[in-house]
């Protein structure tokens, strides 16, 4: 098999999981915002950005400190105790790019969150936070256990990413809306879809160009 024909195979695969992550992310964030009951004292603002940061905490330890220490505890155990000896297995590297991919993303979530908090009116719209919370949380997990499975089986996690980036779109819409009404909510959805359309354009010219 040459690299062209096993890259096409990996990315259906891929593709495959994202679906399915995608599917039972909604299935499972549309339960949590619709059948749990709605969080008590979330009238004021406040309120709703200490359950927020409270949130943002369970994820941060769970996420990212978690990576911390499984990054640890593969050094602790081996000769890549010595980050200058140049020791790495397949399973150390691994840890470290979910380490670095829910660094970056963590702070992605952390901007969606404390926003969507801030426009919660009340406690029956705190449930969307978490909801929010819960499921970035099992998609980080969904993504560190399939990338130990093969590189197309981290799309599992693709969930974070795309939540995270769905609730900042209607944040930031809702930002537009109060400083220009629908017109100023419409400006922002359509800059940010110009800016992937651009960001896809160069990246298919760079294909075109490589092939």
């Amino acid at each position: 098999m040459n690299q062209a024909s096993d890259f096409r195979q990996q990315r259906r695969a891929g593709m495959a999981a994202i679906a399915v992550a995608a599917a039972v992310a909604a299935a499972l964030w549309f339960a949590i915002d619709r059948l749990t009951p709605p969080i008590a004292g979330m009238e004021m603002l406040a309120a709703r950005m200490v359950f927020a940061l409270k949130c943002w905490a369970a994820a941060v330890l769970f996420c990212l400190v978690g990576g911390v220490e499984a990054v640890a505890h593969e050094r602790l155990t081996s000769p890549a105790f010595d980050p200058l000896a140049g020791y790495e297995t397949k399973r150390l590297r691994v840890n470290q790019r979910y380490l670095q991919n829910t660094l970056e993303q963590t702070v992605v979530f952390a901007a969606a969150l404390f926003g969507l908090a801030a426009y919660a009116a009340n406690g029956s719209g705190m449930r969307a936070v978490v909801a929010t919370t819960v499921v970035w949380i099992l998609a980080r997990f969904a993504f560190w256990i399939g990338y130990h499975r093969s590189a197309a089986m981290r799309g599992l996690g693709a969930p974070s990413m795309a939540l995270s980036m769905l609730v900042l779109i209607y944040v930031v819409a809702r930002f537009g809306g109060e400083l220009a009404g629908w017109a100023g909510a419409a400006a922002v959805v359509a800059a940010f879809l110009a800016l992937e359309g651009v960001l896809f354009w160069a990246t298919s010219r760079k294909q075109e160009g490589g092939t």
